[in-house]
């Protein structure tokens, strides 16, 4: 027997990401204003941009959550209430809230909003969801080291009307839900305000006190340490096991991602959850892990849902894992030609692969290319240029066209 309704909760750090995520399959999506989002690397949207941005995701029937999650000083509080006005005028339908305070406003300014208790919280039991549920939470974001026990026994003792949410791939944070001092302790950038500058990543050795600058190896090979680097999230596998454990909304990570990287995550989940929904015993189709392959990131765990599991560190190094690159973006279709803009050069003859809003990746030969005045070229050697590939069949506007990476 399934579960409730399953939602696909992708993530926008701009208008282009968030129309990527709509038009890919999601069935909500995430994002801040240029304010009290725990993105700062990330574009954000202008009053401005985010109507534009709910009002696309509202005419395709997706939902808009805002996050208000980073914690807020006295002066930022007096900012807040103008921002969750016209956040709601615009028509949000949810504000992710990390601070008490501010969630306090949001029942008084936008009560007809639903909350949503950021991950930023904690919340790892039934208690604590209840309490939030009690103040005003329509949802809470249990966090990420719960297993899927947990979960499944906070879902059991809290109220039926409380939704539950999970990450379900993306990066980690090596600190207990997102909560780490070590970012502004060594470069004066706030994790908590939105500036990680991911001190977790970095090669780490040891010094002795009485020997600076001797740097001792604390590893196995010569590129030192990456004793604090977390592997990245994937539950593509796992859509049954998180939905059995009382999760309704699957959560994508990666507003400070491509438009590339939302693109294929979101495809890919959609394409995972249609699966569950079809047949909820059956493994997932071998295209979804595929393509969560083609996507730059780093070695794949399932982090705590089935407990402490070896394969949650990678400490070799802190680098991506990048094999793919998008060589063109489809612009139109007309007498048997697809138009495409190039964003990477490649050459005639080269087979891409081509990501289509709403189906499963399929291959593109180009062994005839044309430029944008129909003259038959080697190459497309220039960023932007307009192309033509023939085609048996109109290919829909916003599909990618991906080649391998070099090397």
């Amino acid at each position: 027997m399934k579960a409730n309704k399953l939602e696909l909760l992708c993530p926008a750090g701009d208008i282009t990401r968030l129309k990527c995520a709509v038009d890919f399959g999601a069935d909500a999506v995430y994002f801040a204003g240029t304010e009290f989002g725990m993105r700062a690397g990330a574009e954000n949207f202008t009053p401005e941009k985010m109507a534009e941005g709910i009002e696309y995701a509202h005419s395709r029937g997706v939902r808009a959550h805002i996050t208000v999650n980073t914690l807020m000083h006295p002066g930022e509080m007096a900012q807040l209430p103008d921002f969750i006005a016209t956040a709601r005028d615009a028509g949000a339908d949810a504000f992710i809230v990390t601070d008490l305070g501010a969630m306090k406003m949001v029942r008084e300014i936008a009560p007809e909003t639903e909350i949503h208790a950021s991950v930023q919280m904690g919340v790892v039991n039934a208690e604590a969801a209840t309490v939030l549920h009690e103040m005003g939470a329509k949802r809470v974001v249990v966090a990420r080291e719960l297993t899927l026990d947990e979960i499944a026994e906070i879902r059991a003792k809290t109220p039926k009307s409380l939704e539950l949410e999970a990450f379900a791939h993306g990066a980690v944070c090596m600190s207990y839900s997102g909560r780490c001092l070590l970012s502004m302790y060594m470069t004066g950038r706030d994790a908590n305000r939105g500036d990680c500058a991911q001190p977790c990543r970095w090669s780490y050795s040891l010094v002795e006190q009485k020997r600076p600058g001797e740097l001792y190896d604390i590893s196995e090979t010569d590129k030192g340490s990456y004793i604090l680097n977390a592997n990245d999230m994937c539950m593509a596998e796992h859509i049954a096991d998180m939905a059995n454990a009382g999760i309704t909304s699957f959560k994508i990570e990666g507003r400070a991602k491509s438009h590339y990287y939302v693109a294929v995550t979101t495809n890919a989940y959609r394409g995972a959850i249609d699966a569950y929904y079809a047949d909820s015993s059956a493994p997932v189709p071998e295209w979804v892990m595929a393509e969560l392959n083609k996507i730059s990131h780093r070695t794949y765990s399932t982090g705590f849902y089935f407990g402490r599991q070896p394969n949650m560190q990678t400490y070799e190094n802190g680098g991506y894992i990048r094999d793919y690159a998008v060589a063109a973006v489809v612009e139109g279709y007309e007498n048997g030609l697809v138009i495409a803009r190039l964003k990477n050069k490649f050459f005639s003859g080269t087979e891409l692969d081509c990501l289509e809003p709403g189906n499963s990746p399929f291959m593109v030969k180009t062994d005839t290319l044309y430029d944008g005045e129909d003259n038959i070229i080697e190459s497309a050697p220039h960023p932007m240029q307009i192309i033509k590939i023939p085609y048996h069949r109109e290919i829909k506007v916003g599909a990618l066209l991906r080649m391998k990476a070099e090397g």
